[in-house]
């Protein structure tokens, strides 16, 4: 590899001549240092060239753990494709843009809303197929089911390191792949004739299922600014609030089939089963890698995507190549570790909507086939606040962290009176039950979609997501558990531990990062003038010297002094 080098050079500097920029480049080359996260540039060292595994690292890294920028290939993955189209396309007018906007929440959002749906529909199945005589078919009880929803998160955490396919492969077809094998999975459900049986499909699930997520917020965060991302997150995560309203219809109507000689929780996962086997067919055919393919724009399309999203956030569409310093980056970054903190703490509360048939058998007063349209009910009120919170959030920007300390209060007044109302009181409490469970959720999404949206550099914004999808599995691998038999039918233990932590302390966290990045973005908005005129300059293959957007240097948020923290 030659060395080509990648430079920030301030293009209204009257100094910045081709004489000055030829002499720059031998005198001051930039390198990101990670022994100084918030300096712009240090010295480039040079050294000679290694052969094999070490001379691979060293095209990379040298001994301190610097990042060495050699060549386009380090810089966005759209740079080529903006090198050939970006000069050849006109500025957007604000019609073409209010109706790219249109087409890219349709099919985008829609596309990643719909997967959503189906992940969490199947993540749903061992719920419903409980009050659908399976428990009894392959001798499971509360424990065991405990148990069963413990490995899926198992499975959760180990899968994490499948980001690595994500980093290195086309995200498109990672989907693809990782619908395929879940929907086997789904098929293959109705094999189970024992709870160990179901031990390990739910194991393997949790493993195929746990990086879908953060690669639909990827694919939504290469084509939506940072504005439409926040507004959009809830009508996103919408569809797991409100699952329960097609799965719910779905199980009334099977209940109903009482003459069928299959058992009703094997009809159930067939259903499931084949909706997710035609979505993997919709997602062969068009889910993209980033703008550069998408099937449904045009090239000019393609280009204004990009111009639109790396304007509002100054950061990378997508990068291949894995970057140490931005890993260990995200490791020291307080925020990463307080967003991963809120989600441990939170998620304790996770395990409560799959209990939440159960509890609604225990309350009384309502049969399986009646609970079945309560949680309709239940899921359809939840799917309504989260367009309400997404509302908010597209006419009021930066009140993420007030909206998720809003959205928790509701499941922490419920749940205070799940444990204080009499028993006998049944109505109240099944409507305490239907507030704590589905509204806490929305706080969940709007953390998600936060965490993805403060962070820049590709492999740093991969890297927190592991971290928070690791501690957001470790809660759900604890969550199940606090719901011990022994403990029916108030699970007062659960619940103490759902309010203290889960509704108190999680939103505090909220408050705490918001806090962090509010300090960060005003002492940058103060210097504002100093960085917002900084371009880069990227050498390709041919040694031929292109300028580029700060945003396609793939830089991270402390090291991008223009990137402006949403709040």
């Amino acid at each position: 590899m030659s060395d080509n080098k990648l430079e920030i050079i301030d293009k209204n500097d009257s100094s910045s001549s081709a004489e000055d920029i030829d002499m720059a480049e031998k005198e001051n080359n930039v390198v990101l240092a990670l022994s100084d996260i918030e300096s712009s540039s240090h010295e480039l060292k040079q050294e000679k060239p290694k052969n094999g595994f070490a001379g691979f690292l060293n095209n990379f890294f040298n001994d301190e753990g610097e990042y060495k920028v050699k060549s386009s290939n380090d810089a966005d993955a759209t740079f080529k494709f903006m090198e050939e189209n970006d000069e050849l396309t006109p500025p957007i007018t604000p019609v073409q843009e209010k109706k790219l906007r249109r087409k890219v929440m349709w099919i985008v959002v829609g596309l990643t809303a719909t997967l959503d749906l189906l992940l969490y529909a199947d993540k749903a199945t061992a719920s419903y197929a409980s009050i659908f005589e399976m428990w009894t078919d392959i001798g499971l009880d509360q424990n065991m089911y405990n148990n069963s929803n413990t490995l899926f998160y198992v499975g959760y955490i180990i899968g994490q390191t499948n980001l690595l396919f994500v980093q290195k492969f086309p995200i498109g077809r990672v989907m693809t792949i990782l619908t395929a094998l879940w929907t086997v999975l789904i098929f293959l459900h109705c094999t189970v004739y024992n709870h160990q049986g179901l031990y390990a499909i739910r194991f393997f699930l949790g493993f195929v299922e746990s990086i879908a997520v953060p690669v639909m917020n990827i694919t939504m965060g290469q084509f939506l600014t940072n504005d439409e991302k926040a507004a959009t997150a809830p009508i996103f995560y919408s569809t797991c609030l409100g699952v329960t309203i097609p799965v719910g219809f779905i199980a009334y109507g099977l209940l109903n089939a009482t003459h069928s000689h299959v058992h009703i929780w094997k009809l159930f996962m067939i259903t499931i089963g084949g909706c997710t086997f035609i979505m993997c067919l919709v997602v062969l055919w068009i889910y993209p890698n980033n703008p550069t393919d998408a099937r449904f724009l045009k090239t000019e399309e393609k280009v204004w995507v990009i111009r639109r999203v790396q304007s509002s956030t100054n950061a990378s569409i997508e990068q291949k190549f894995i970057k140490k310093y931005q890993i260990l980056e995200a490791f020291k970054d307080p925020v990463s570790w307080l967003f991963c903190g809120f989600f441990l703490l939170q998620q304790l509360a996770n395990n409560l909507p799959y209990q939440q048939n159960l509890l609604f058998e225990g309350i009384g007063r309502i049969t399986n086939l009646d609970s079945t349209l309560v949680s309709v009910a239940s899921g359809g009120f939840a799917a309504v606040c989260a367009f309400i919170a997404s509302t908010f959030l597209f006419y009021k920007k930066n009140y993420t962290a007030f909206s998720v300390v809003f959205w928790t209060v509701p499941s922490f007044a419920a749940s205070i009176a799940l444990v204080s109302i009499s028993w006998d009181k049944k109505i109240a409490l099944l409507a305490m039950l239907c507030l704590a469970s589905p509204l806490f959720g929305i706080p969940w999404i709007l953390m998600f979609s936060w965490n993805i949206t403060s962070c820049s550099g590709y492999t740093k914004r991969i890297t927190r997501n592991a971290m928070v999808m690791f501690w957001y599995g470790v809660a759900n691998i604890i969550s199940p558990q606090l719901w011990q038999s022994r403990d029916s039918p108030r699970y007062i233990p659960a619940w103490i531990v759902q309010i203290v932590l889960s509704f108190f302390l999680a939103p505090l966290l909220a408050l705490i990062i918001w806090f962090i990045l509010n300090k960060r973005n005003k002492e940058r908005l103060a210097n504002i003038d100093e960085h917002k005129e900084k371009i880069g300059y990227v050498v390709d293959e041919s040694g031929n010297k292109v300028k580029v957007e700060v945003a396609t240097l793939d830089l991270t948020d402390l090291e991008n002094k223009t990137f402006i923290y949403p709040l």
